[in-house]
């Protein structure tokens, strides 16, 4: 029998034993989520597609990577490169090159991390993970309340209220020197609170030079006055990174030397981010309540190219400010509608350098120059308009729908010569240089984003839940602009995802699950073709199930498993290397993947957790001439009580030692290529409450 097999007998197992019984399960369906709704809601009244992580889950996982909270929800699947780089799944492919970022909508209580048209890949590695209270993970296209980018998900880290004047620091050490220190305290009064947080990280790196610093600080403000209630966040965060590349060869993930090593010692990343928000809530009469929420965001980052021929320079920065506005009438009541508006404007600018001669053949040398390749400013303007409403036909039965209309305009301007020139306007030999610019210029894209749910309780804390939904993606800006070769324009419209979704999800006695199946259509992407060119006309498939089952088998012993099973193929005709793409498997796309915790908590002040990560195989290359055949690896988390106010805990990751990839990739020039998981690493560290 095949890991997959037994993975998928595991769970099957841990349902089976879920008899009536005297131990209460968690009580999931009753946390707050506010991804759907920008305003605190029970998950019970959501039409299935949303995921929560709640904080103590958050403490227990203590994650230093985004990754490691990532397997512990079904269909999705984040894969780490170094430091705090990934690559984002959510029901989709792991996304690569052009169209690798804006397939997700990423945010911080509700609010983009970027501008819908200035992604970023890595974009999470700027939100406040460390000492959230919850996360929540739409799945497939968000809300009526997201646009573009809220394509295949969202991922929504919420921030705590500042309700406590308790106090909280934690150290942390392990392996490979790494060292993180977290600090909060609050400040309350009769009307309002101060919470302070900030989080230190330092981290040597597994691999050769591959280490990174990080800090990120938060102040929250909380006023509940006779009027009005209002809520203000500033964040600020900052990481300095050495970047470490791919290691190249078949399997060269299973020799230590080479998977310690670092091809690439000279690339780093360094970001910066400056982030406000403030939320204004009043009641306008009995029935009717306005909230207003004006955001600020200042980002500058630059890192060094490595996987390109001559190693350019990228500096990108974006200064952008908004307005999210809703109206929220009958709250509570049996049919309840948000109307609102949300405004934007970006400023953002990049430029690409090159210092030092290209090396290889004489074409790479010749078409690939010093010198600046890009040189361009955009001003972004995003408009929309939204209703959502929830109408509670029966006791049983909810229907949910909502409609957005969203306008994007952006003005490019480009500060060089245009084409595909030298900096100073000279020729490159072969035909020309590789970078291209066009003139300066505009475009703008509207869409129309329908979505409807059904969510039917056919038993006391259980339901069926029906969703229909569509979501689109302008094009980023870099897309638009950072052209190759002969492309002189980039005539892309809007990608656009088409999903239908049904689920079942309760809970009983000691027993609670989610189990979905979906269907996507998605036309209109966008991907390099053999041309280099920026073309839109790809389009896929994705079918799927996610599962999730959680058991508490006695008062201080529970299991909780989630596996997905998927399919996601291209569907058009595309001929690469001889191969016709059509029904091909899209690379990085594994069909199934998940994981297992077993937790053990014999007292209040001991609890301890072991987890199984699986993940199945997946071709590397489109073609689906390569494959990677997946891996399995353990994790070990334990804390211990102390005192009241101190405690002790400790994980082991990757308990058994198990060589693996965490990536796994190919291309013509490099044949297979790799990012090596860590060995065996073992941390641990203390908290003290004042």
């Amino acid at each position: 029998m095949n890991r997959s097999k037994v993975y998928a007998a595991g769970l099957l197992v841990t349902v089976a034993l879920a008899g009536p019984g005297a131990y209460a399960a968690e009580t999931d369906l009753e946390e707050v989520v506010s991804t759907t709704s920008r305003s605190d809601k029970p998950l019970s009244g959501q039409s299935g597609n949303l995921a929560l992580i709640g904080q103590a889950e958050l403490e227990t996982v203590k994650a230093s990577h985004f990754s490691e909270l990532a397997v512990r929800v079904a269909g999705v699947n984040f894969a780490r490169n170094d430091g705090q780089e990934y690559l984002a799944s959510i029901r989709s492919p792991i996304f690569t090159g052009a169209g690798a970022c804006g397939a997700f909508l990423m945010a911080q209580d509700g609010i983009a991390l970027r501008s819908a048209g200035f992604c970023n890949v890595n974009e999470l590695f700027e939100v406040f993970t460390e000492q959230a209270t919850r996360v929540e993970i739409t799945k497939g296209p968000g809300s009526a309340l997201y646009g573009s980018n809220a394509l295949h998900g969202i991922v929504n880290v919420i921030t705590p209220a500042a309700t406590t004047d308790a106090g909280r620091l934690s150290f942390e050490g392990g392996a490979n020197d790494f060292l993180r220190f977290n600090f909060s305290k609050g400040v309350t009064g009769k009307k309002q609170g101060l919470l302070l947080q900030a989080t230190i990280t330092h981290d040597g790196g597994y691999r050769d030079q591959s280490g990174y610093d990080q800090q990120k600080i938060s102040l929250r403000h909380d006023y509940a006055g006779g009027v009005w209630t209002v809520a203000s966040n500033l964040t600020l965060t900052n990481l300095d990174q050495e970047t470490a590349g791919y290691i190249t060869g078949l399997d060269a993930y299973k020799d230590e030397d080479l998977a310690k090593s670092n091809p690439n010692p000279e690339a780093f990343r360094k970001a910066k981010s400056l982030r406000y928000w403030s939320r204004f809530s009043r009641s306008i009469s009995e029935n009717v309540r306005w909230q207003m929420t004006p955001y600020f965001r200042l980002l500058d980052m630059e890192f060094l190219m490595h996987f390109l021929p001559g190693q350019p320079l990228e500096e990108n920065k974006q200064t952008s400010f908004g307005l999210q506005n809703g109206v929220y009438f009958n709250e509570g009541s049996d049919l309840e509608i948000i109307v609102g508006a949300d405004l934007e404007y970006t400023s953002g600018s990049l430029k690409q350098t090159q210092d030092s001669p290209t090396q290889g053949s004489a074409f790479l040398q010749a078409t690939i120059p010093t010198g600046k390749h890009y040189d361009y400013d955009v001003d972004s303007v995003m408009a929309a308009a939204f209703l959502q409403g929830d109408w509670a036909i029966s006791a049983k039965l909810h229907l949910l729908a909502g409609a957005r209309l969203e306008y994007m305009s952006y003005d490019y301007s480009n500060n060089m010569v245009s084409g595909r020139t030298r900096e100073d306007g000279t020729t490159c030999g072969f035909g020309g240089c590789r970078y291209s610019r066009p003139e300066s210029g505009k475009n703008d894209f509207t869409s129309i984003s329908p979505k409807l749910g059904l969510l039917y309780k056919y038993h006391d804390n259980h339901d069926a839940y029906l969703n229909l939904g569509h979501g689109f993606r302008a094009p980023q800006a870099t897309e638009l602009y950072r052209l190759q070769r002969a492309q002189q324009t980039a005539d892309l419209g809007k990608v656009n995802l088409k999903s239908i979704e049904l689920g079942f999800r309760g809970q009983q006695d000691r027993l609670s699950y989610n189990v979905a199946v979906y269907a996507m259509k998605k036309d209109n992407y966008i991907f390099r073709d053999s041309a280099f060119f920026n073309v839109d006309n790809g389009t896929s498939d994705h079918l799927g199930a996610d599962v999730m089952v959680k058991i508490a088998l006695s008062e201080s012993l529970s299991v909780r498993g989630n596996i997905s099973f998927a399919r996601h193929r291209y569907t058009f005709d595309y001929i690469s290397r001889g191969v016709n793409l059509n029904g091909n498997d899209i690379d990085t796309a594994p069909r199934h993947f998940g994981s297992l915790q077993v937790m053990w908590q014999p007292t209040d002040k001991v609890k301890a957790e072991l987890e199984w990560v699986r993940m199945g195989s997946y071709y590397l290359d489109p073609e689906n001439l390569h494959k990677y055949d997946g891996h399995d690896y353990l994790n070990l988390r334990a804390e211990i009580a102390l005192s009241n106010n101190y405690g002790f805990f400790l994980r082991v990751m990757n308990l058994t030692n198990a060589t693996y990839a965490e990536r796994a990739d190919y291309t013509i020039f490099t044949d297979e290529r790799y990012f090596p998981g860590k060995p065996r690493s073992v941390y641990a560290g203390v908290t003290i409450k004042f």
